[in-house]
């Protein structure tokens, strides 16, 4: 025999080798884990999109708010010595916080549109009172002589300024102040409202009522400043995300809305209820509720897009016990345009979605899917028994990875069962399969003659 008759012998055994194309369709695989990798960053480039809209509506009507406050800071000297050993004097704060501050509030929800995108905002009308104890000058080791008690001013935090509908004005010990925007110090609060107040440390109570119409969206937070802080929040969103430090010890959930209570001690946050300076951090103890979208199109759809490597390797699987046990062929260019085929339905399932509810763009890109795999096995199988079976098991396939999307919770334990019952079958199928003695080449083609005669 020849050099090259040899060679072309060696060729045809490997090509009829059912290792060898195991090998092939392992390859074709990694290969398709590009395009796989490209769906991802799409959803990825589409998410990001999306939240850059939401944020530029909610820049415009008012950001997520954290509501701080009241605050009483009251200015006093201290001395220091310079280097030169010259005496300066500095300005420090005295903070101090509610004995008890009681918050209700009431949200009213709103969606704006952008194109196809859509931003949950809120109106939110908040009635805030409460009152503040003596303050404590024997407990700060402060000369009463340093303290300015002309400087006192109460503050009030809001985190994004813009989303103030009406102006505030606060009534303190009896008396009506009306707030400007900015505050004296940093040390408490970064962005809000103050005002002058006075104060001759003789009263045992100081009262305050706050009346605040304040825009925001998605979310909106309390930071628990009272020895005793009640915050109630009630609006007609049916889908609250209770989130935070705290969460509410009463709330009502249904199709009217929800209700929530919060009550949160001074002994449960990590500080006091008066300080000197920067000292200490309020924004680590805030809690409130989302206005929470339910349906997250981008966010099912990376976790569909999770199982592209599983659906293409089972379909492969699927393909390759048919060919191996009816004696059929199909060609590498034919997996690979199957494979094409599975990830094209990530693609239609986003961008549907993004347009109609991701049930039934689930059942489209699906139903699609399935049918173009179909068409094309029924070509180049030519047996209308296999066939169907390849069509059951891409129903049966995608009606699991549906099922797996609705059981968030047990997403792990379905899809442990299903690995091992698909492992179990394959199993079964192949029992008796002589994999040393497989000859496709020669069998192949009797079953394809015997096929088509």
């Amino acid at each position: 025999m020849h050099a090259a008759d040899a060679i072309k012998e060696t060729s045809k055994k490997i090509g009829r080798s059912a290792t060898f194309k195991l090998f092939i369709i392992c390859t074709l695989i990694l290969v398709l884990l590009i395009p796989t990798s490209m769906v991802t960053s799409l959803i990825h480039e589409r998410k990001n999109r999306k939240h850059r809209v939401i944020n530029e509506i909610s820049y415009k009507w008012g950001r997520a708010q954290i509501i701080t406050g009241p605050v009483i800071s009251i200015p006093y000297f201290k001395y220091l010595e310079r280097k030169d050993g010259e005496p300066t004097t500095v300005t420090r704060y005295i903070h101090m916080l509610p004995d008890a501050v009681d918050i209700r509030s009431h949200i009213t929800p709103e969606i704006r549109y952008r194109g196809i995108y859509e931003a949950v905002l809120y109106n939110s009308t908040l009635s805030i009172d409460g009152s503040f104890p003596r303050v404590p000058i024997d407990d700060l080791r402060i000369p009463p002589e340093n303290i300015m008690w002309s400087g006192a001013l109460i503050s009030f935090g809001i985190s994004d300024m813009r989303g103030i509908r009406e102006r505030i004005d606060v009534s303190f010990d009896g008396t009506s102040l009306s707030m400007e925007p900015g505050v004296e110090t940093n040390d408490v609060i970064e962005s809000g409202v103050s005002a002058g107040i006075r104060l001759d440390n003789t009263r045992d109570s100081y009262p305050f009522h706050f009346a605040l119409n304040l825009n925001g969206s998605r979310q909106i937070h309390f930071t628990p400043v009272g020895k005793v802080t009640t915050v109630t929040a009630q609006s007609d969103w049916q889908d609250p995300s209770f989130d935070g430090d705290f969460l509410p010890v009463e709330r009502t959930v249904n199709e009217e809305g929800f209700y929530a209570r919060w009550n949160v001690l001074h002994l449960n946050r990590n500080y006091p209820q008066f300080w000197k300076g920067s000292d200490h951090d309020l924004s680590k103890s805030t809690f409130g509720v989302k206005l929470f979208s339910p349906v997250d199109i981008y966010q099912k759809s990376m976790r569909t897009a999770k199982y592209a490597l599983m659906f293409i390797v089972f379909t492969f699987l699927a393909f390759f016990i048919t060919e191996v046990m009816h004696r059929l062929r199909v060609h590498p260019v034919q997996y690979l345009l199957i494979g094409l085929a599975i990830i094209i339905f990530y693609t239609l399932l986003l961008s549907i979605s993004e347009q109609i509810s991701f049930g039934a763009a689930y059942l489209i890109s699906a139903g699609g899917v399935i049918g173009l795999i179909i068409g094309y096995s029924k070509a180049i199988l030519k047996n209308r028994t296999v066939t169907l079976m390849v069509g059951g098991i891409l129903i049966i396939l995608y009606a699991y990875l549906y099922i797996l999307l609705q059981l968030e919770d047990y997403a792990l334990l379905m899809r442990s069962i299903g690995l091992f019952l698909v492992l179990a079958v394959i199993m079964y199928l192949t029992r008796n399969i002589d994999w040393y003695s497989i000859q496709q080449g020669s069998k192949s083609s009797r079953a394809i003659e015997g096929t088509t005669s």
